[in-house]
């Protein structure tokens, strides 16, 4: 056992920390990869938070009232597993001795809803798992605003994050806390593990600023604790200064060193990404008396004294139970909301035959849907009056005013996606929110982790195409669209009219298994009569035959705007007795799924003429299109103009597609 005894922690507590340690070293060392030098620098914060202060149950993680913990910094992920197992969460030893490998339940970064109940958030493209934080302060906050009532404080939960110097350093990182700052989340607590050290080296080569100053400005608590990472009475200080904080968020610069207790790594970016090696880690095992030949070794003790946490997590929950059942009592349609968020939605507007942007259409659904929906958080990116998104009644969520439904997110893109994902995570509540299409760029990242996680995010999308016209090639999102449905598990839809939009918003807000990405339009559409039409309800299927054939020479394929476009083509063809099938192909997704009979009822096989027109890239329509189809599309970036005559210009015209339709008749016919 090592002699030295740190500050705020007993013999016991020592070889909990150093269990942590050795199982974060062996696991990554048995892999043959990994980062074990975060998780020996941040043992002993994390063991002293863990078991002292956070609350959890770890027989139910899904527990309502309990504190959430990501951990940011996710290639360090050992710690986490390392503090799952040994807190008995649904993890075992032998789990941990299968890191990073096929199948296991500890991949090298932690994946939500698919390592272990316990992980809150995917993280490891760094900077996402703290703005989700964000998102998961935000969602605290309404709920407590929304259900507690006087002695019934069912949500009161604080969220915990452990952060590295890359976190800080990413984008998303500054957007998501300069927000948080700004809305004076005081319930939001954030462990900056200060190593100095990155892949490249020491920070010191790219990362100067005061973090402690920057913070500040932000509008931040700022507590900083030097030393080692070890003097755990001044940990604990600064933890109990946090959650007694009214205001603001807090941050704890805590200082550590990466690799401790490594005789030739401790401070080295060798220790931050690459196993220690046999003779290093013996070598640390013994320094702390260890038998340097045992593996995997959890001390009995050890593991006793961690399980307790089971048993206060157990009783824990058990009064909140109890509190729950009065509150059910006296509060039965908020009790029951809770159990039951999401009710089915049966009536949706409906829009006459006149033109309308299908953004619009969104904003009238949004009216009709949202004040009956009070689970469900909206917001934009600075972008409202454009997108749309903020429906008629809605108060603004704000710093002291918890009770506001819509988010201002400002110039934030990305940060506002991984905010809504983090919002997600509560179980409770789900979140919206809009930008132009073309900043799906900026959002990106988080937008990927939504479709990976299962992240039940909806992001509305305007300004979808060349047909915004004047604001340029910047702004029009020509290959946006084939990327965002390269997406594996992403649903996308592109409604073609007012009716379809308002149906489009009930699949996203049914949709249960993942993100959805609405793609809605600047400029009018037409409305079709759904009384010639099927109706819009078919889209439900993804795709349908708006103009249906029997025995069809050949099929025009449109969607979102571009129906129109493929609706009047076929007007052209018939004038020339050529018989078009129509169909609307509004979600790739969604058709794909549907059984073989429909979709060559939608598709017939045996017509191999055909055309498909977006105004986007080409790429993916290849599947539907075939070898003998065309396509009517992007070629190159758009220009700025009226989006009249940029639709004419680039060639994404009836007269155009009826061409196009004869050429692939002929081709067809060879």
């Amino acid at each position: 056992m090592q002699k030295k005894i740190n500050p705020g922690l007993n013999e016991l507590d020592e070889l909990c920390v150093q269990t942590i340690r050795f199982l974060a070293m062996d696991a990554v060392q048995k892999a043959k990869s990994g980062h074990p030098g975060m998780p020996m620098g941040m043992a002993p914060a994390a063991y002293t938070l863990w078991t002292k202060y956070l609350r959890h149950n770890p027989a139910n993680p899904k527990w309502l009232g309990r504190d959430r913990f990501v951990l940011s910094a996710g290639h360090g992920s050992m710690l986490l597993y390392s503090l799952l197992y040994l807190t008995g969460y649904d993890l075992s030893l032998d789990d941990l001795k299968n890191f990073r490998q096929w199948g296991s339940k500890t991949p090298g970064h932690p994946e939500y809803g698919h390592t272990t109940p316990g992980v809150e958030a995917t993280t490891g493209p760094l900077g996402q798992g703290i703005s989700n934080c964000v998102g998961m302060a935000i969602a605290q906050k309404y709920l407590s605003a929304y259900f507690n009532k006087d002695g019934f404080n069912l949500f009161d939960y604080k969220i915990y994050t452990i952060a590295g110097d890359g976190c800080l350093q990413e984008g998303v990182a500054s957007e998501a806390c300069s927000l948080a700052g700004h809305l004076g989340l005081n319930n939001l607590i954030v462990i900056y593990d200060d190593n100095n050290i990155s892949i490249d080296g020491n920070t010191a080569l790219s990362f100067t600023e005061d973090r402690a100053k920057r913070f500040e400005a932000y509008g931040w608590y700022v507590q900083v604790v030097g030393g080692d990472g070890n003097d755990m009475i001044a940990f604990e200080k600064a933890i109990k200064n946090a959650q007694a904080e009214k205001n603001r968020p807090c941050i704890i610069n805590l200082r550590t060193h990466i690799g401790y207790g490594s005789p030739n790594f401790q401070d080295t970016h060798t220790a931050h990404g690459a196993p220690l090696g046999d003779d290093e880690i013996k070598l640390i095992k013994k320094n702390f008396g260890w038998d340097p030949e045992k593996s995997f070794h959890v001390p009995a003790e050890a593991l006793e004294h961690t399980r307790k946490t089971k048993d206060k997590g157990a009783e824990l929950e058990k009064q909140w139970n109890e509190m729950f059942k009065k509150y059910s009592q006296q509060y039965p349609e908020l009790a029951k909301l809770i159990t039951n968020p999401y009710p089915d939605i049966t009536e949706l507007p409906t829009f006459a035959p006149e033109p309308m942007a299908t953004r619009s259409a969104s904003g009238k659904t949004l009216d009709a849907l949202m004040p009956k929906m009070p689970l469900i958080l909206g917001g934009s990116a600075d972008l409202t009056p454009s997108n749309n998104t903020r429906y008629k009644g809605v108060e603004d969520f704000q710093k002291d005013k918890w009770t506001g439904r819509y988010i201002r997110y400002g110039v934030r893109e990305h940060a506002m996606a991984a905010i809504m994902n983090g919002i997600g995570t509560s179980e409770l509540l789900r979140a919206y929110g809009g930008t132009f299409f073309c900043f799906f760029d900026y959002m990106k990242p988080a937008v990927r982790l939504a479709a990976m996680s299962g992240y039940k995010s909806i992001f509305v999308f305007t300004h979808d195409t060349i047909g915004l016209g004047e604001d340029g090639p910047t702004h029009q999102p020509i290959e946006h669209i084939a990327a965002l449905r390269a997406i594996p598990k992403m649903l996308v839809l592109r409604p073609a009219d007012a009716n379809e939009t308002a149906y489009c918003w009930k699949i996203a807000l049914e949709n249960k298994n993942g993100p959805t990405a609405l793609l809605l339009t600047r400029q009018n559409l037409p409305t079709l009569d759904r009384t010639k039409y099927p109706p819009a309800s078919s889209i439900a299927k993804g795709g349908y035959a708006v103009i249906k054939q029997d025995k069809p020479d050949v099929i025009l394929i449109g969607v979102g705007s571009e129906l129109e476009i493929a609706m009047k083509a076929a007007e052209k063809l018939a004038e020339e007795n050529i018989k078009a099938q129509v169909v609307n192909l509004a979600s790739w997704e969604l058709f794909d799924k549907q059984d073989q009979s429909y979709k060559d009822s939608v598709l017939p096989p045996s017509v191999k003429a055909r055309v498909a027109v977006e105004a986007g890239i080409k790429m993916g329509w290849e599947k539907y299109i075939g070898d003998n189809g065309e396509f009517i599309g992007m070629t190159r970036f758009g220009e700025s103009a009226p989006y009249k005559v940029c639709y004419e210009k680039f060639g994404i015209t009836a007269d155009a597609v009826a061409e196009a339709a004869k050429k692939s008749i002929a081709a067809a016919g060879k």
